[in-house]
């Protein structure tokens, strides 16, 4: 980082560790919160960058994969003191959701049987995280696909795709490479005209897609029994780290499409998860101050217990300190090529037909279980799109716990 960049009275290194760890503490209402925090504080008020340059850092790790909120915080911090700052500043702001987290595992896992209020509160907060996987499903749809028919066909095929199996990879690329080519030259193909719209090298990407989904994918893909149920399966350390990497590098348009990636692994898959515990692990992620990739945390616990939990939010987090502290002014170039774009809103839009699989999946279990379960699920959903509070995510939920628990009282 570029020393003279920094702000004119840069706090010291200690200073600097806890004014992220109080944004840390404050970090509820997800990642949009977050940021205006953030741009309202250290750009509005003292000024550490322009307007200008915060806004090209925003939009380069908003087109990166990764938490944005935890990038721009060490992006920041490496502004005011180097990439030591940035580190600091990094663990600062994850710091305290991460500790909560832990704490949560260490506290639910370690029962054998969990407390009947406590239980039908969980249900009734598994209900309101479904709600929100949609609301992040309708969100990602409208800011990623818009009016553009290229993007709403390359997320119904993704979706389409997982649920017959098909490796998050292949619908990841294959959605990249038909939005290139629907913008790439036709000279390309020796048509000898620089106009847009490549129709010869979309048949070619859109076929070689569906080979290797078809190639690829196995039966339709059914949760396990094993997975319906409370889960002792464990995971292998190893693959616990791949897991938290693999959704590292594959969460574009906020961290709500972790989701699909850790869900895959520890529920459809691997099985160490049930379908209910992954959804408890959502809701209190949900009500603490975190990036809510913190579940990773969670499904890491359940997976390899503490050193299970470290190094799968270490594969989560770790694409977020290597891209501001090491790679952000090559990033920054590579970014602003026009013909990068396209490529990165295909993998947006496959990205948002794999949440809106997952939502599907989630809200499954709701139509087995009554009716209760689905009017909550609705009432946080219209919560949600009412409520305009930086504390609305974990206050709906909490109200859902406080209505399944007087419902199901005797």
């Amino acid at each position: 980082m570029n020393a003279t960049a920094a702000p004119a009275t840069a706090p010291s290194l200690p200073a600097l560790f806890v004014r992220f760890l109080r944004f840390g503490l404050q970090a509820f209402g997800g990642p949009v919160v977050q940021i205006a925090a953030l741009q309202h504080e250290l750009v509005q008020r003292e000024r550490w960058v322009d307007d200008d340059r915060f806004r090209r850092a925003l939009a380069l790790y908003q087109a990166l994969p990764g938490p944005e909120a935890t990038e721009l915080c060490i992006w920041f911090g490496s502004v005011a003191r180097g990439r030591l700052g940035g580190l600091l500043a990094g663990l600062g702001f994850v710091l305290p959701g991460l500790l909560l987290m832990l704490l949560a595992c260490w506290l639910l896992f370690g029962l054998t049987t969990w407390p009947a209020w406590l239980a039908a509160g969980l249900l009734g907060m598994q209900a309101g995280v479904t709600a929100l996987v949609w609301r992040a499903t309708f969100r990602l749809a409208r800011s990623t696909l818009g009016h553009r028919p290229e993007r709403i066909a390359v997320a119904i095929a993704a979706a389409i795709g997982a649920c017959l199996g098909v490796p998050f990879v292949v619908a990841l690329l294959g959605g990249g490479a038909v939005t290139a080519a629907m913008h790439a030259p036709r000279r390309l193909l020796g048509f000898g005209s620089a106009a847009r719209g490549n129709r010869p090298l979309l048949v070619l990407a859109a076929v070689a897609w569906l080979l290797s989904a078809v190639l690829l994918s196995g039966a339709p893909t059914n949760i396990p029994a094993a997975a319906t149920a409370a889960s002792n399966h464990s995971a292998g350390l190893g693959p616990l780290l791949g897991t938290g990497l693999r959704a590292g590098l594959l969460t574009f348009g906020g961290a709500y499409t972790a989701i699909p990636f850790l869900h895959g692994d520890a529920v459809v898959n691997g099985g160490w998860l049930s379908e209910s515990q992954f959804l408890s692990g959502l809701a209190v992620g949900s009500v603490l101050p975190a990036p809510m990739v913190i579940v990773g945390t969670w499904v890491g616990w359940a997976g390899g217990g503490l050193c299970g939990a470290l190094l799968l939010t270490l594969g989560i987090f770790l694409p977020a300190f290597v891209f501001p502290l090491l790679l952000h002014e090559r990033l920054e170039r590579l970014v602003a090529r026009a013909g990068l774009h396209a490529f990165l809103d295909g993998i947006a839009a496959a990205v948002t037909g794999l949440v809106a699989s997952t939502a599907v999946l989630l809200t499954k279990p709701l139509w087995h279980g009554g009716g209760l379960g689905l009017a909550i699920a609705a009432g946080s959903l219209l919560l949600l799109h009412t409520v305009r509070h930086r504390l609305a995510v974990p206050m709906t939920l909490l109200l859902a716990a406080l209505v399944a628990n007087a419902v199901r009282a005797p």
